[in-house]
């Protein structure tokens, strides 16, 4: 019986369940780059971040003694079948992907009239809640809430504990993690690497197909890390130069900052190339050894044990109707500044994008409380903008964006992951950032030409959904002061939205 491995472009990890099942020689391994994964647009930092990364891990492996094979193709059929009956596999194993999507598209593959083999599923190893011990936790609560899932796997993993009690007396510092950022502002230079030949022959294969997918984004600069010794050194470079400040000013957002205190570690989490546990493990000890405040410890361990497990979680236990949420019943077409990365007009907003195009990130609330709110607010279509996203950031998969954009961001599951919609008029954005000084539009201002569409669309998104969220215990404050606002007022306000024709609410 002839067995192999296919490793998918985000399981780069020795120890993952596949892999772990044999020692190098036992059976082959492949990697599979199929051209037709571009038709999704992905931004170019993405893509060769993901390609590259998936070279040099099939790289590390060849030196471990695996036998490895690479394959290229226009799709995964014409690249696989060909390759499994060249070498007579009668056994597939491939890791469970976490993305629902990826799981169909391999399962009706594998129904292909020329397929050879049996497929094997493994259990995939890279979260530290399978979905089903989630599930078990979920149990029949009526709330899902991420603090009472936090403060269990605080327990369960014996993280940030002080016998059965949470070190410091308090599970989360959040309250102190919540800064604007004072007059001139500036994080620790970032961690970045220059390409090397492996990746150069990754943006050589891309750049004649920029024109042909009309794909998003800049190539050049790239800098991210492409190895698991790469990603590592991230790490070990935010708890050195980052750890300690991250907590205080990790909601600020700085024009020219684009990172600030931020870890940029997600990308190599969700690729493998770092393990969750190990991670958070080595963020504790090097914490408390260097007297790192409590809050700043917290606050990043929170984000890895509690909300990274806990979208994963839900993305499984809602199911894959879940992707299909619209609540609000938003219709409106993603408007193409979007698409262009820039254009908008707004400070926020285009210094938002200016930095994604460069690099294929932003920081969390960059996305979501400039991006995800303002399509919000603007009623775009969530599954429009939820796919944007998923191809737009470099540490975005399916599992990732369905419940941060779906759920967290535009509240199109109806309260199921969050408590209340996270809508913020444009005076959240001028305590938070920097981004009104030199805009062109108002943030005083509630309507007329120059007011600030942060402003315009907060209130005529209260005023479209008053009667949903008039009773809602964290919304009621909000449709009381509505409620004050002169009918005249209210006039102008809709007149000033309707002008924004990327802004179409579909409400009454």
């Amino acid at each position: 019986m002839a067995t192999a491995i296919w490793v998918l472009n985000d399981q780069l990890d020795a120890g993952q369940a596949a892999l772990a099942c044999f020692n190098p020689g036992e059976a082959r391994v492949v990697f599979v780059e199929a051209e037709a994964v571009l038709r999704h647009r992905p931004h170019l930092q993405k893509q060769i971040l993901f390609w590259s990364a998936q070279r040099h891990f099939a790289a590390d492996l060849t030196s471990t003694g695996w036998t490895v094979d690479q394959l290229e193709a226009v799709s995964h059929a014409e690249a696989l079948i060909p390759w499994l009956q060249a070498n007579g596999i009668t056994r597939l194993l491939v890791m469970e992907p976490p993305d629902r999507p990826i799981r169909q598209a391999i399962e009706l593959l594998s129904r292909h009239q020329d397929w050879p083999c049996e497929l094997e599923w493994v259990q995939n190893n890279q979260f530290l809640w399978t979905a089903e011990e989630f599930s078990r936790w979920a149990g029949s609560k009526k709330q899902l809430r991420m603090e009472f899932f936090y403060r269990e796997g605080r327990r369960r993993f014996n993280v940030l504990m002080d016998g059965d009690q949470p070190l410091g007396g308090q599970w989360n510092f959040d309250q102190d993690n919540r800064k604007p950022p004072p007059k001139g502002l500036e994080g620790p230079a970032a961690l970045w690497f220059e390409v090397d030949a492996i990746t150069q022959s990754v943006i050589n294969k891309l750049e004649p197909l920029v024109e042909v997918y009309d794909l998003p984004g800049e190539a050049d600069p790239f800098h991210w890390g492409i190895s698991r010794q790469q990603a590592q050194q991230v790490l070990e470079h935010f708890i050195t130069s980052r750890l300690e400040g991250f907590g205080p000013y990790q909601d600020a957002m700085v024009s020219g900052q684009p990172t600030l205190w931020h870890s940029l570690i997600s990308p190599y989490i969700n690729l493998g190339l770092l393990q969750p546990l190990a991670v958070i493990q080595q963020l504790e000890t090097a914490g408390r050894e260097r007297d790192v405040p409590l809050a700043s410890l917290e606050g990043v361990i929170r984000q890895l044990l509690g909300w990274r497990e806990f979208t994963h979680g839900l993305y499984h236990h809602f199911g894959e109707a879940y992707s299909q949420s619209n609540a609000l019943e938003a219709v409106t077409p993603l408007p193409e500044f979007l698409h262009a990365l820039g254009g908008s007009g707004m400070g926020c907003i285009d210094t938002v994008l200016a930095e994604l195009k460069e690099r294929g990130y932003a920081h969390h609330i960059q996305r979501l409380m400039v991006l995800t709110n303002l399509g919000l607010m603007a009623g775009w279509d969530p599954q429009a903008l939820t796919s944007w996203f998923q191809a737009q950031f470099v540490d975005a998969h399916h599992w990732v964006m369905q419940t941060n954009v779906l759920g967290m961001g535009l509240w199109a599951d109806g309260g199921r992951l969050g408590s209340k919609p996270y809508a913020a008029s444009g005076r959240y954005i001028n305590k938070m950032s920097t981004y009104c000084k030199g805009c062109r539009f108002d943030q005083t201002k509630r309507s007329g030409d120059d007011a600030c569409p942060f402003n315009v669309l907060y209130w005529d998104f209260m005023a479209c959904h008053q009667e949903r969220f008039r009773s809602h215990p964290r919304m009621a404050l909000m449709i009381r002061q509505l409620d004050r606002i002169e009918r005249s007022e209210l006039d102008a306000i809709r007149l000033t939205a309707r002008g924004l024709e990327w802004a179409q609410s579909t409400a009454a």
